[in-house]
């Protein structure tokens, strides 16, 4: 007599175990992950820099790292913080792609991320050698992130836009206004020159004297000395955008807590010292609020042709990776195949010794062309196989 349990089964087969992933991304961003979270797992996954496994994009709203597992082992990866996402495989590429075409931005459709992401995969392919995995992965988000950003008309929106709606949603119109830009750098000009667009009059500060008069004439703007306390005139707002603590001098600060404007740090970690925002209270606006401000939705049928974009260019990669583990297959059957035709080639000759040179050569090429023909359909089909199950086919049918 058999007995069998309650979750046994004789009729049905165990359940085939699912094969090894072969991408992971580790996500940890701003919707999810505050900033002081973000840059500890950014220190962690720092310490694998150069590892040819390893590609890490660090921008301000984002830290993800990808990772080519075959190539990485068994070695142990930096821990995840909570609410941050574990992606494999298909959903990894498709997260990176939607990355670079500007769908997983605070600002839907700018390009800075795309701009960080290609000279991210650039410094990383020149520095050392990577993963073919992660460098096709990254080629064809690269390549989809150009053909999306084409599509977009106009003047692009970047983070300095939504930091200027929220001083404009506070303070009301921005034409003829004073706004205090804190950073010269990119983020500091790119907010610069949306608030001109605004009418607004722009007035630069920077660690860097010079680059704030740079920046400053480049935009008609005023550059103050930020070395000099009490120079801050009245303004409606200010955007903080820089790498790293922003030394606001007392009378400065003072100015801006008792005027009750509008302070938005763009910066990750935030430049703007604990303190002060303390005393700022609701006028201080961190880059993770930010990340959860409105959207503006994308014109048309633009966000369609994008979604279907990030589909195509996933399902290509995804169709390299199945093809590159059908590689050791066709190789295997294409080498059988050329094997047993030598062989076969070797017993004609030796049955027919007084077969010419170019009668050997005739039925050396016949023979070439024969396998060939036969395996033609048998190596597209393997190469085309999304579901790997033609290669395991393949395997056992010829005993590879």
């Amino acid at each position: 007599m058999i007995t069998m349990s309650p979750t046994s089964s004789v009729l049905s087969p165990a359940p085939a175990k699912a094969p090894p992933a072969t991408v992971l991304a580790l996500i940890a961003h701003a919707r999810g992950v505050p900033s002081v979270a973000r840059e500890a797992f950014a220190a962690e996954c720092a310490a694998l820099h150069g590892d040819e496994a390893v590609v890490i994009v660090h921008t301000c709203h984002r830290v993800e790292l990808y990772v080519a597992l075959e190539a990485f082992g068994d070695r142990e990866l930096p821990k995840l913080p909570s609410r941050g996402l574990r992606l494999e495989d298909a959903a990894a590429a498709r997260h990176l792609i939607r990355v670079t075409c500007g769908l997983e931005s605070a600002v839907l459709g700018e390009d800075q991320v795309l701009h960080q992401v290609r000279q991210t995969y650039a410094a990383r392919r020149d520095a050392q050698p990577l993963d073919p995995v992660l460098g096709r992965l990254f080629q064809v988000a690269l390549n989809a992130g150009r053909r999306a950003h084409g599509w977009f008309e106009g003047s692009k929106r970047s983070l300095g836009d939504a930091a200027l709606d929220e001083i404009e949603r506070r303070a009301g119109t921005l034409t003829n206004q004073p706004i205090l830009i804190v950073g010269a750098g990119s983020m500091g000009r790119l907010t610069a020159q949306a608030a001109v667009r605004r009418g607004a009059r722009v007035i630069v500060t920077s660690r860097t004297a010079e680059r704030a008069v740079r920046l400053a004439h480049d935009v008609g703007g005023r550059a103050l000395d930020c070395a000099v306390d009490g120079t801050i005139p009245p303004v409606v707002g200010a955007v903080v955008a820089l790498s790293g603590p922003w030394q606001a001098h007392a009378q400065d600060a003072r100015l801006l807590v008792d005027s009750g404007v509008p302070v938005i740090d763009l910066s990750s970690p935030p430049a703007v010292s604990a303190a002060l925002q303390a005393q700022l209270g609701e006028s201080f606006v961190s880059i993770d609020d930010i990340a959860w401000g409105p959207q503006v939705e994308l014109p048309g049928g633009l966000r369609s042709r994008l979604e279907k974009l990030v589909t195509g260019s996933g399902r290509e990669y995804c169709r390299w990776l199945l093809a590159r583990d059908s590689l050791p297959a066709i190789q295997a059957m294409s080498e059988a195949a050329e094997g047993r035709r030598a062989s076969e080639l070797e017993w004609l000759l030796r049955r027919l010794p007084d077969l010419s040179e170019q009668d050997r050569a005739v039925i050396d090429q016949m023979s070439q062309r024969l396998v060939a023909g036969i395996l033609h359909a048998p190596r597209s089909r393997l190469r085309l196989d999304d579901s790997g199950d033609l290669g395991r086919a393949a395997r056992e049918l010829f005993g590879l």
